[in-house]
């Protein structure tokens, strides 16, 4: 039986969309072997992105069914630990060319510790990330105080940073031109906008959007799987479901300051070649945060990072 080529663009868990090379949609499934062959330690053996193989499915009478027989190499993919259980890993996407976070300065608020998270776990997994400030029309106050840090030191140290406001549709092409031509996964807290700007990138798409809860602040889950949607102007968008925290693994506390960037640059400079920088003498990376050349919110970061692993 002749074996097709495609790429992942769902996975429900239990059965993936896949399109093959000439854009036709199937609805395939994993024979139970594939999970035990697979060297995959994660809860999802496959995920969005995924180039694989497939043959059709001689068990349905429906011609659009198949059965996923191999995967390709990665590129690259970005890990989590599972909503289910915090000690197994769930692949995210597979194949990303850039990871951007949607973030909210309120309603919901996205705090630091969980862009640093976000931003450490991409580091690891040597992937370019993007933080997007979203809701810019609700910036005044301490609102407006808290975005200005935030843009300050994220662009600070290399991140590139762009503000917008889906309800108002500002931003939007500067957005289509960071979008245009790549693979880019969409994460964040849900009620953060993710399914408006897709809306907004891709007339007709008409992701289901949820208000923000009046009472909580937090937004409801619209995106129950991850999916990948394709760009009129050119790329690709990961859309994935909103997340409350994003859980690190497989990253050591003697490995976690080489994906800060800013820590990074000093660690040769500290006295011990195992420096984890909370309690060692002449410490590079605490004497830079002394001196206000790392942001202590960044540092208290690290170590709420640290403490966790």
């Amino acid at each position: 039986m002749e074996e097709k080529n495609g790429r992942v663009y769902k996975s429900t868990g239990s059965f993936y969309i896949v399109r093959d090379e000439t854009g036709k949609k199937w609805h395939c499934r994993i024979r139970g072997k594939f999970k035990t062959d697979s060297e995959i330690s994660s809860t999802n053996p496959i995920a969005v992105g995924d180039q694989v193989g497939f043959i059709a499915d001689t068990e349905s009478n429906d011609e659009d069914y198949g059965v996923i027989t191999t995967i390709a190499s990665r590129e690259n993919y970005l890990v989590r630990s599972s909503p289910h259980n915090k000690h197994q890993k769930h692949i995210v996407a597979a194949n990303i060319d850039q990871a951007i976070l949607i973030t909210t300065i309120k309603s919901p608020r996205t705090s630091f510790g969980f862009i640093d998270r976000f931003l450490v776990t991409a580091e690891a997994y040597h992937i370019p990330a993007i933080i997007i400030f979203n809701k810019s029309d609700q910036l005044k106050g301490k609102s407006l105080e808290e975005w200005i840090l935030k843009k300050s030191i994220y662009e600070s140290i290399g991140y590139t940073t762009l503000t917008l406001s889906d309800i108002k549709e500002e931003g939007i092409e500067s957005l289509k031109k960071i979008l245009k031509g790549k693979t880019s996964l969409f994460s964040g807290h849900s009620g953060v906008g993710k399914s408006t700007l897709i809306n907004c990138c891709i007339p007709g798409q008409n992701l289901r959007v949820q208000e923000v809860s009046d009472w909580s602040g937090k937004g409801q889950h619209t995106t129950t799987f991850a999916e990948m949607i394709d760009l009129p102007f050119g790329g690709r968008i990961i859309d994935t479901p909103g997340v409350k925290e994003f859980g690190i693994v497989d990253i050591s506390p003697q490995e976690l300051s080489h994906y800060f960037p800013e820590m990074r640059s000093r660690i040769q400079a500290c006295k011990f070649n195992n420096c984890i920088h909370v309690n060692e003498p002449d410490c590079a990376v605490k004497a830079a945060v002394e001196q206000n050349e790392i942001s202590i919110v960044r540092y208290e970061s690290y170590i709420g990072i640290l403490e966790s692993l």
